[in-house]
């Protein structure tokens, strides 16, 4: 990896953009169920009730929105010989597989406040290992296109850990285990706990970190001032707090719509298969899309495919599997974009801040960009749950064609509303490659300057010392 100073640096090798991004594939393969398959098992399988799992998701979610900013600004103040990151992710390590091993795989009878304070220890652990392996990401080069490399690399290792987690259950199905959904939801846990202590290594051992100046002091209230009258921030907060919410309503609801409105059965989990693997191919076609149009524009775009799309499955007749997989492969072609999208927008609105501030404040923004992407999925669960319990919608039982067609509404037409409504946001985004570039620009000087300044401070402070009748530095008075 390069570790010039000009935003002109030699594009990252391959090797490095997979180094990185491995171990978001763990990552996903965690939040993947946390939000589709866990709350249904807790609910259902395990007796919880779908009202009590969504509050306590919901509040999980908000507990982990308080945490975000806390362990951003930790990841941006304290440095070591390592680096500003990788320290961060590999303390997340132990956390994460003590907690996953008590979630995914409950040893005795569960009660609320089991699930509570567990699901609260994750998403400390989560939380941790999520900002700073973004942050990371973000500090790896300053050029406007190569981000999206970046985040479009981890995009397709957070895909591909989701592709092979929901190929677990297949394979468990197959070898038909006493209790299905708990051998399932097992499966999963054990693919995180090898994995991600084995990506973890890997991609703090082989790719390095890039060099920043020391940021300069700035008071707090003008930083928050600065922060709050950043208008690019704004932008992509808002969009990414609502995207979230339409988001999390369709991977809460997935297993309800597939299996209890398409009656899908065990073709569910190869629905949702194909849906994340229309998703990563679509990858580079979008990269391809953003160069052309840029970031925010191929967001746009993208959300407005979202919206135009997502009506199919007002329409969709049940026991139609071919039917069926033509639809969400369709509905997956984007499903990637925005996610991947928005965090390279977010490295540039960084980049924004620090030219204001002299500030280095990547791990605080990235940590408010999953705030309000959580916060988001966080109202859709309990949004959702509670209107099935409303509509007098029952998972698995008996259920009448009002509650079905209610619960076919409830996945739909708030997604469209919303997917809309992020399309006319970003389309305004006043951050484009081309202020970016002179941002990088400014920072890059300010990098040089920093480091002649500090050669000349080295060059003359011996001659300095002598004409002032003071020993150098290191030589003892007499």
């Amino acid at each position: 990896m390069s570790s010039g100073t000009t935003g002109r640096d030699a594009p990252l090798s391959r090797w490095t953009l997979f180094a990185f991004a491995f171990p978001a594939a763990p990552i996903s393969a965690m939040g993947l169920p946390l939000v589709v398959h866990l709350p249904p098992f807790y609910a259902g399988t395990l007796g919880l009730g779908l009202t009590v799992v969504g509050s306590i998701f919901m509040l999980a979610r908000f507990w982990d929105v308080f945490t975000d900013p806390v362990l951003g600004i930790l990841s941006d103040k304290f440095e070591t010989r390592w680096g500003r990151r990788r320290h961060w992710i590999v303390a997340s390590v132990p956390i994460m597989v003590v907690s996953v091993y008590m979630i995914f795989m409950p040893q005795a009878h569960v009660t609320a406040s089991y699930l509570v304070f567990w699901l609260f220890i994750l998403y400390i652990g989560w939380t941790l290992l999520t900002i700073s392996h973004i942050s990371w990401g973000a500090e790896l080069t300053p050029d406007y296109h190569d981000r999206s490399r970046v985040q479009g690399a981890r995009e397709m290792l957070l895909i591909l850990g989701m592709v092979f987690v929901l190929a677990l259950p297949a394979v468990i199905e197959q070898m038909h285990p006493h209790n299905v959904a708990q051998a399932r939801v097992a499966s999963m846990g054990w693919f995180v706990l090898i994995l991600l202590p084995i990506s973890v290594a890997l991609a703090v051992w082989y790719v390095p970190e890039r060099k920043a100046p020391t940021p300069e002091h700035v008071p707090f209230r003008q930083a928050i001032a600065v922060m709050v009258s950043n208008a690019p921030l704004r932008y992509v907060l808002a969009a990414d707090l609502i995207s979230g919410v339409g988001g999390g309503i369709i991977a809460s609801m997935f297993l309800f719509m597939a299996e209890d409105v398409l009656h899908l059965g065990k073709l569910s989990s190869i629905l949702l298969l194909c849906y994340f693997i229309s998703g990563v191919s679509f990858i580079p076609v979008m990269l391809l899309i953003s160069r052309r149009f840029g970031k925010h524009r191929t967001a746009a775009l993208s959300s407005l495919f979202n919206a135009v799309t997502l009506p199919v499955l007002l329409f969709m007749p049940p026991h139609n599997n071919l039917l069926a997989l033509g639809g969400f492969v369709l509905l997956g072609v984007n499903m990637a974009a925005g996610p991947f999208l928005f965090r390279s927008i977010m490295a540039d609105v960084a980049d924004h801040d620090s030219v204001q501030t002299s500030q280095t404040r990547t791990g605080l923004f990235f940590s408010l960009l999953t705030s309000t992407n959580k916060v988001g999925a966080a109202l859709a669960i309990g949004f959702s749950y509670t209107m099935l319990d409303v509509i007098g919608f029952v998972p698995g039982g008996e259920n009448t064609a009002s509650a079905l067609n209610g619960l076919r509404a409830v996945y739909v037409i708030p997604p469209v509303i919303i997917s809309a409504a992020v399309a006319l946001i970003l389309w305004k985004f006043p951050l484009d490659e081309e202020l970016q570039r002179s941002n990088r620009a400014i920072l890059d000087r300010r990098i040089l300057d920093a480091a002649a300044a500090g050669l000349e401070t080295r060059t003359l402070a011996p001659s300095d010392a002598q004409s002032s009748g003071r020993p150098p530095s290191g030589e003892a008075a007499d």
